[in-house]
């Protein structure tokens, strides 16, 4: 029986194709249809040009895969990027961060320091970022413009931060922001209560009420340093997973951020409540915080994502760059030159990031259905030569300077490694700008 001709509105050519699920499988000479934004086709590249397409794109020696997921992260802080380096994490945050913000962190930082952040993931082949920093109601509207998919996080605090006078008035925005844009095709709101040492248990239970009655992601930074489980027993007499359970903030919509001191107890809780973790293995290494045991994680059938964190404290938002780095420290750290292989490496950064918010039916793999957030990498340099398995060159030799096209839900945003909706130029100058205007206040 003949095929029934079906029309594309882009057909994508290239040598390699990693859909991610099934795992481990690289198809050569295929194609992927697109119509309406969603994948619809799936072959063999002899049967995937009987049908027609609006436009056919080829991608010679170029390896198409889901667009990668950046489960973490604080866009804004790109425009305090190296401002206090090589320091540890609580005199980096209280001498540093945290003054800094309180000077210059208002509605227009964080629309520009947002717009960087975008414009570098989108050029480093993110198509989907986490986001938990202030005034989240400009970054959603700098996200919507962007074209770029997200979670944002509403950043929940006991004290007043920028944007918001209490932990109550943050709820209150987090409530209205969820109800605006729960029809959005590519914006999530999450709560983001920051940290186990700065949100009491009173307002802990609050997010876990509102997030329970919206059926809302929670993400929070968890066991990040041994000094914040230390203080956490000497407060609470407990660890803080184990008060965050206590509180009934665990389960499959929590998403634990770097969690690098793990007890067997730490993580027969992350087992039973089906919670994600999100390894941040830069900022983790630059702050000296610790390593999260990947491994172990993942063995025991964690969801593992892998998010950048902030670019103050990165100091970049490369998440091919981060992947690599997860992949070799996951080695060292479990003493296996087999933990964490290329592939699931690559899964980290995209489906498992998919899964830990919430998204894992929409993106984070090729498959009929999803939405057609991809990525073509270029694997035909000198660098890259021979392809044996173009995963594993994809993860342990090709840099983000290699990545040619971006789409998020069909749309083209970087095409041959420019950006469509973005002028590199002028975010270069609003950058350099506000980085003139407070280093001259801080020296």
């Amino acid at each position: 029986m003949p095929i029934q001709p079906l029309s594309f509105d882009l057909l994508l050519l290239p040598t390699w194709l990693v859909p991610v699920e099934p795992a481990g499988v690289v198809l050569k000479d295929h194609g992927v249809g697109i119509e309406g934004g969603r994948i619809v086709f799936i072959g063999p590249r002899e049967e995937a040009l009987k049908h027609t397409a609006i436009e056919t794109r080829e991608l010679p020696d170029m390896l198409l895969s889901p667009g990668l997921i950046n489960a973490h992260g604080h866009a804004a802080m790109t425009l305090f990027r190296g401002m206090a380096d090589d320091l540890p994490l609580m005199t980096w945050l209280q001498d540093h961060i945290w003054p800094a913000e309180g000077k210059w962190v208002d509605e227009d930082f964080v629309r520009d320091g947002t717009d960087l952040a975008i414009a570098e993931q989108l050029k480093g082949g993110i198509s989907c970022f986490s986001d938990m920093y202030f005034y989240p109601k400009t970054a959603t509207e700098r996200v919507h413009n962007s074209g770029i998919r997200a979670q944002i996080a509403i950043p929940i605090l006991d004290f007043a931060v920028p944007g918001a006078s209490s932990a109550d008035e943050a709820l209150r925005q987090a409530i209205e922001l969820f109800g605006d844009l729960k029809y959005h095709p590519r914006i999530k709101i999450a709560f983001g209560p920051h940290a186990p040492y700065t949100v009491s248990d009173e307002n802990l239970e609050k997010v876990r009420v509102i997030a329970d009655e919206l059926d809302a992601t929670i993400q929070m930074h968890v066991h990040e340093t041994a000094f914040e489980v230390q203080q956490s027993i000497e407060v609470y007499g407990e660890r803080p997973m184990a008060r965050l359970a206590r509180l009934g903030l665990l389960g499959p919509r929590f998403q634990a951020v770097h969690m690098t001191q793990i007890s067997d107890e730490d993580l027969s809780l992350l087992v039973e409540n089906n919670a994600s973790v999100i390894h941040c293995p830069e900022s983790n290494l630059k702050l000296a915080s610790g390593f999260c045991p990947v491994e172990r994680l993942w063995l025991a059938g964690i969801n593992v994502a892998v998010g950048t964190d902030g670019a103050a404290s990165n100091n970049d938002l490369d998440l091919l760059g981060e992947t690599r780095t997860a992949a070799l420290l996951a080695k060292a750290v479990a003493n296996s030159a087999t933990a964490l292989d290329a592939h699931r490496a690559l899964r980290m950064a995209t489906l498992n990031g998919a899964r830990a918010l919430g998204l894992e039916s929409e993106v984070g793999s090729i498959e009929l259905g999803k939405a057609a957030d991809l990525v073509a990498f270029d694997l035909s340099g000198l660098a890259q030569q021979p392809v044996y398995d173009p995963v594993s060159q994809l993860i342990y030799a090709t840099g983000r300077d290699c990545v040619k096209h971006l789409w998020v839900a069909g749309k083209h945003l970087l095409n041959n490694g420019k950006l469509t909706r973005m002028d590199e130029q002028q975010l270069c100058a609003t950058a350099k700008a506000w980085g003139e205007r407070i280093s001259s206040h801080t020296h």
